[in-house]
């Protein structure tokens, strides 16, 4: 399989995998897009999803990476990375949320995270060193740190912003240590988003540093991002006897609901999309007016949807060929306000006793509020969200031990102003102590 940008509409330069895979960012800035989209036999993924996730994974990952990985290798790096299952969880009556908190980070980044890190293992082995650089808005940073924590020649550098995600995702990247290096930036994070880019597009430095993104602008992180919607969509079939539900995505960086239209654009049906935004509602304002305006993001209480600048919104725009009425024919936008967020908050606990994080109570309202005939994502587990509940619940709930050892260890992350020098700086020191 060979992959191109996404501002190469001509497709004059094409990439390998393990070319893709390791400048996260095409050269001209874009977004890399394998040249086509494999079409996944239904029977056969519904056959393999019967037998448990990584099943269902390996079929789908060699539809993609078959050619570039031998396949014994591929199924034990899959088995590996997804020990863990993602239920769709029947909420209350005729209301089902797919569960993606199960996995070590209890975040929905574990699935493209841990595919990543298994990936750059089989590409790169342990012969040269490579430096991962990412921008986190929360739940990204813990995810990647663990899903590379311990990979053979690759150091993690990941950028997140000075208050404004919870104390436990802070926690999450900053109590590792080793081969990772947590970057607290004194700005937000299109800050971090920006300077990640920046680092991408100096191409003189690239040419003296290894280094790869593990955002979701990377392929090894948005492909297998769409296996779970094949997963969620053999248990909605399977529950309700209809293959066409309405899939609602609490959306920041645009990667997760891009992940899903892959999906449909392998061949798994689906009603429409809906993306759920907090405040920074650049999208759904989009897809009303059909005006693109990136803004400055402003903080919420759903700090992971706090993007003004969405990467993969140029990701979108080409699967559906810049085609706005294309486009708005399957994908429709909804916002709400923190208040709005802990009413849906409440809404869930109070009336089915579940217990809902900010991003995943934005899918609720969504249902709510559209009647749609489908399912929201449940992108993180409440518990990373305590002082949110608390507010909301007026009540405390128990932390799972996995997150309490994170809790319990020291921090240890670099303080960095919003400056390229000193990040460019930073990552060749990492590079050249690897």
């Amino acid at each position: 399989m060979k992959f191109y940008s996404t501002r190469d509409r001509e497709r004059r330069n094409a990439f390998s995998l393990k070319d893709a895979a390791f400048m996260g960012l095409a050269p001209d800035g874009g977004l890399f897009i394998p040249e086509r989209i494999p079409q996944a036999d239904m029977a056969r993924v519904e056959a393999e999803a019967a037998k448990s996730y990584a099943d269902m994974a390996i079929y789908l990952a060699g539809l993609f990476f078959g050619d570039d990985i031998p396949a014994d290798k591929l199924d034990a790096m899959i088995r590996k990375a997804y020990d863990f299952d993602c239920p769709l969880a029947e909420v209350g009556p005729g209301l089902r949320t797919l569960e993606l908190f199960h996995g070590p980070t209890f975040a929905f980044k574990d699935f493209g995270a841990r595919f990543m890190g298994g990936m750059l293992g089989l590409l790169n082995g342990s012969s040269e060193e490579l430096v991962v650089l990412t921008a986190t808005s929360g739940d990204t940073g813990g995810a990647v740190a663990s899903g590379f924590y311990n990979v053979p020649g690759v150091s993690v550098v990941v950028l997140y912003p000075e208050g404004k995600i919870s104390d436990l995702q802070e926690s999450q990247m900053t109590t590792l240590h080793g081969n990772i290096r947590p970057v607290r930036v004194a700005g937000d994070f299109d800050d971090c988003q920006a300077l990640v880019k920046a680092v991408f597009a100096d191409s003189e430095f690239r040419s003296k540093v290894r280094v790869t993104s593990a955002n979701s602008i990377n392929i090894l992180r948005w492909i297998p991002q769409s296996f779970y919607y094949f997963y969620a969509w053999c248990q909605w079939k399977k529950a309700t006897g209809n293959d066409r539900p309405v899939i609602v995505v609490p959306s920041g960086n645009y990667g997760n609901i891009t992940a899903g239209m892959l999906a449909s654009f392998m061949g798994m049906p689906v009603g429409g999309f809906i993306c759920g935004s907090n405040a920074n509602d650049v999208v759904p304002e989009f897809l009303k007016s059909g005006k693109y305006v990136p803004r400055d993001s402003v903080r919420t209480i759903a700090n992971a949807m706090d993007v003004g600048a969405p990467s993969n919104f140029e990701r979108m725009m080409y699967l559906y060929g810049e085609d706005y009425g294309r486009l708005t024919s399957v994908l429709s936008g909804f916002s709400c306000t923190d208040e709005e967020i802990k009413a849906g908050i409440r809404d869930l606990y109070e009336k089915y006793g579940y217990v809902s994080d900010p991003h995943s109570a934005v899918g609720y309202n969504a249902i709510k509020a559209t009647g749609a005939e489908g399912f929201w994502l449940s992108t993180a587990h409440h518990s990373k969200f305590r002082e949110v509940i608390s507010d909301a619940l007026g009540r405390e709930f128990p932390v799972p031990e996995g997150l309490k050892v994170a809790m319990s260890k020291e921090k240890i992350f670099t303080p960095m102003a919003v400056s390229l020098q000193d990040l460019e700086a930073f990552v060749k020191k990492v590079y050249e102590r690897s």
